[in-house]
């Protein structure tokens, strides 16, 4: 049913109603299964299929954005040669920051994760997803529109997407080489985006390891005022 608000055509709202006992089941078993999500740095370089990649991304661009701009563009990279233009161009900041940028807290903090400037995993992942956060859009005579919250609207897909990976039964590994400008330059993106997750995604390699962490407690998480 479609219906006319303030000028607007607007449809009815699809929802579907559970009991609470089956509202408390649903959530602790997605619970469960999302505790269960692990970046990873140990990838297999077995292929995953054009279709479930679309439907992963199909997914992140279900999120909320400002205005329903949907500010995002994810570029799916697979070619060895532009992975191996992308390794080289991230271990040259990774370095720098290891060796320079980062203080010794940082660096403290990041031990334990057993993390350095070396990058294999982009190469040997068989997917690199680089989200985008587009910060204007431009048409073709050059006039700009405004998109509203691009980096909140961009995080929020990026979370839709890693829960869409996940999901597949894949695993991911967010990553940040700062600063990431390389990327527009090897992706040849145009001047209205920005950089804003560079995202290794494949099936973990048959002996992944991960480091033994701890999620905080939900008290140390969250405050309700009842």
């Amino acid at each position: 049913m479609k219906k006319q608000i303030a000028g607007y055509p607007y449809i009815k709202l699809e929802t579907e109603t559970f009991t609470e006992n089956q509202m408390k089941e649903r959530s602790a078993f997605f619970f469960e299964y999302m505790n269960k999500r692990r970046s990873i740095r140990e990838f297999s370089d077995k292929i995953i299929s054009d279709s479930v990649l679309e439907n992963i991304i199909r997914t992140a661009s279900t999120a909320p954005s400002g205005a329903n701009k949907q500010p995002w563009t994810f570029c799916v990279v697979r070619n060895p040669i532009t992975k191996k233009m992308i390794r080289e161009a991230a271990e040259q900041e990774e370095k720098r920051s290891y060796n320079k940028r980062m203080s010794d807290e940082w660096l403290a903090d990041l031990a334990p994760l057993g993390t350095d400037w070396q990058k294999p995993f982009l190469d040997i992942a068989p997917v690199l997803i680089i989200v985008f956060k587009r910060i204007y859009e431009m048409e073709d005579d050059g006039h700009k529109h405004q998109n509203y919250y691009p980096q909140e609207s961009t995080g929020l897909a990026c979370g839709f997407l890693l829960a869409a990976i996940h999901n597949a039964g894949l695993a991911a590994l967010t990553h940040t080489p700062s600063p990431m400008n390389f990327l527009c330059k090897i992706l040849n993106r145009p001047e209205n985006e920005r950089p804003f997750l560079l995202i290794p995604v494949g099936y973990p390699s048959e002996e992944c390891y991960v480091p033994d962490i701890q999620r905080k407690s939900l008290d140390e998480v969250s405050v309700w005022y009842n």
